[in-house]
This record gives C-alpha cells, sequence and structure tokens, in this order.
C-alpha cells in the first residue's frame, strides 16, 4: 500500500495528547511480607505485588479512559503518541472530554471519601492478611496524586531546518496509512460483529459504518484517496433500503463494502480508481459480484438477491474477478 500525506496537512490539524493516570492500588510484594521465609534468589524468581484495595472500586477509571479513547479513536488519527484531530472539530471534541473528566474528577472524589472505608473492607474480606495488606496502605492523599484525567492540545508548524523538519515529515507520511489502517481494523471489528454468515440485518448495523464514514470525512484531508472512500460509503447508505431489514442484494453490496474496507491495499486501489474516472456504482456492482462466492465459501447465507439493473456495457472488474 503506498500512501503519502503532504505536510501541508498540518494546515488542517491539531495534535492532543490524552493524559490520564489511575492508581493501581498495588504494591510490591517484599520478602519481610512472608515472615522470613526463604525465598529464591532474585535473579531466578521476583516478587509480585499485592493488592491493597479492592480493583472493583477503580474499575469506573478504566471506562471512562476507555470513553476518552474511543472519542478520539472516532474522530481522529493516531499521532506521535497521541492523536491528530481535525481542527474544525477541536470544540466539540474538547467539549465531550471536558464531560467525561468531570465524570473522572466526581468519580475521583466519591473514591477519595470512603477510601479509609474500602481499605478496611478489603482487610475485612481477607481474615489472616490484615498485615500483609495493613503495612502497605497509603494515605488519601497519595492516593489523590496518582489519579488525574488531563490532555494537551496544540497546533504543530514545520519547523524551517531541515535536519528537524525530516523527522516530523516521517510522521506526517504515516498519517494515511495509518488512518487506512485503523479503519481497516474498525471494518474488521464491525464485519465479526454484525455482518458475518447474516442473511439480514437490522438498520443498527449500519451505525458503525456512518462512524467509520464521519471519521474520514473529518479526516478527509490527510490522504486524497480519503475522499472517493466518502463518496462509495455514501453511495452505498442511499441504496439502502428506508426501513425494515436490510437483506437481499443490499446486504450482499453492504458485506461488499465491508470486506473492502478490511483490506487497506484494496481500499487504497479502488480509492484511486474512483480519482482516476470510475463510477462508484461501478465499483459495489463489482463488489456485489465479488461478495457472493466470497459468502458462499465461508458458509451457506440464503438471501433474496435481486440483481441491481445496471447499464448495458461491459463492467470493469477493477481486480475483483
Amino acid at each position: 500500500m503506498n500512501t503519502h500525506t503532504d505536510i501541508t496537512v498540518l494546515d488542517h490539524l491539531m495534535a492532543l495528547n490524552l493524559d490520564v493516570n489511575i492508581w493501581t492500588a498495588r504494591k510490591k510484594l517484599t520478602p519481610s511480607d512472608f515472615g522470613g521465609a526463604e525465598l529464591p534468589p532474585e535473579e531466578l524468581a521476583s516478587l509480585g505485588s499485592k493488592k491493597i484495595c479492592n480493583p472493583q472500586e477503580l474499575r469506573i477509571f478504566g471506562t471512562l479512559k476507555a470513553r476518552a479513547v474511543n472519542l478520539l479513536d472516532r474522530t481522529g488519527v493516531r499521532f506521535i503518541g497521541g492523536w491528530a484531530i481535525p481542527e474544525d472539530q477541536a470544540d466539540d471534541i474538547v467539549t465531550e472530554l471536558i464531560s467525561i473528566r468531570d465524570d473522572f474528577l466526581n468519580a475521583k472524589e466519591q473514591f477519595l471519601n470512603r477510601y479509609d472505608e474500602a481499605v478496611r473492607d478489603w482487610i475485612t474480606q481477607h481474615p489472616g492478611w490484615e498485615r500483609l495488606i495493613g503495612s502497605s496502605t497509603v494515605s488519601a492523599d497519595y492516593v489523590r496524586s496518582r489519579i488525574g484525567f488531563k490532555w494537551q492540545l496544540f497546533k504543530l508548524l514545520p519547523p524551517t531546518e531541515d535536519a528537524v523538519h525530516q523527522g516530523l515529515q516521517e510522521e506526517i507520511n504515516d498519517l494515511g496509512g495509518t488512518l487506512f489502517g485503523e479503519v481497516a481494523k474498525a471494518a474488521t471489528d464491525t464485519w465479526h460483529r454484525c455482518f458475518e454468515g447474516k442473511d439480514q440485518v437490522t438498520h443498527k448495523a449500519l451505525s458503525p459504518l456512518r462512524s467509520l464514514h464521519k471519521k474520514l470525512s473529518g479526516l478527509s484531508f490527510v490522504e486524497p484517496r480519503v475522499v472517493p472512500v466518502v463518496d462509495l460509503l455514501e453511495t452505498a447508505f442511499n441504496r439502502m433500503p428506508a426501513r425494515g431489514y436490510i437483506h437481499g442484494s443490499a446486504l450482499i453490496m453492504l458485506q461488499g463494502v465491508v470486506s473492502l474496507l478490511r483490506d487497506p491495499a484494496t481500499l487504497v486501489a479502488h480509492g484511486q480508481k474512483i480519482l482516476d474516472g470510475n463510477d462508484t456504482n461501478d465499483i459495489l456492482a463489482g463488489l456485489v459480484a465479488d461478495t457472493i462466492p466470497l459468502l458462499s465459501a465461508e458458509e451457506p447465507v440464503v438471501t433474496e438477491f435481486v440483481p441491481e439493473p445496471v447499464p448495458q456495457h461491459q463492467i470493469d472488474s477493477h481486480g475483483l474477478w
């Protein structure tokens, strides 16, 4: 797959670094925790850790961090340790991050308010190990310093010196490939959750594809072949029935689109074909023809397939058959 992103993309994006810290409620085990028992030397085996508070008490923080990561994955693309996000969406993204941060900080205060009680409950649940747990407890102030939610948002400008310019250029060059790779990963998950082996789906199956469409639309400036992929998805959406189940030729076309999204190299190639003047309807017709044997090979799928009317001329295979 050959993708290249020009450094002028910096005119349209901002870089965001998410910085979330979650206390692990763990302390390293020491030989004294075992009352002088003989232990193997450190070069042979190392001690693990002990939990000084119920990990379930901290699950909410992991959940909220995952929500923030999901937001950035939906709207941005991984870049220099964080995300590149569209500058024109930065305000909306920050607004959502603020909402998640508020929930995170509220959960932090609730946990700290009952921290001492939570430790006592944990000790009570493990009779006979009171000393092991109690000897490692830390103060609520210490825990407070280990739980945090923040981010840094900044604008990148190309450096003037060629030597330092090169490193940033390499990162930017990879943006297009990274974006198509992320789309492929999300499409593979969508295939297994929503389409694999199905002879009909509800309109809910379109939701993850619409999320991918929104992501690609927002990042259309990253790589020239993103725009035709956005157009391809829009054409597919427009050919879906307005209501009821999606089945027959519509479903097979949709499965073909998802299969295409799962393969970054083929996706880029088809994006180039559309840029070169090939019609998106012809591409979709080819995907239907290509998907039928694919589905048959995986497992029998009963469909009410009705071929879409096509112009009476030879359709280029576009490399699909």
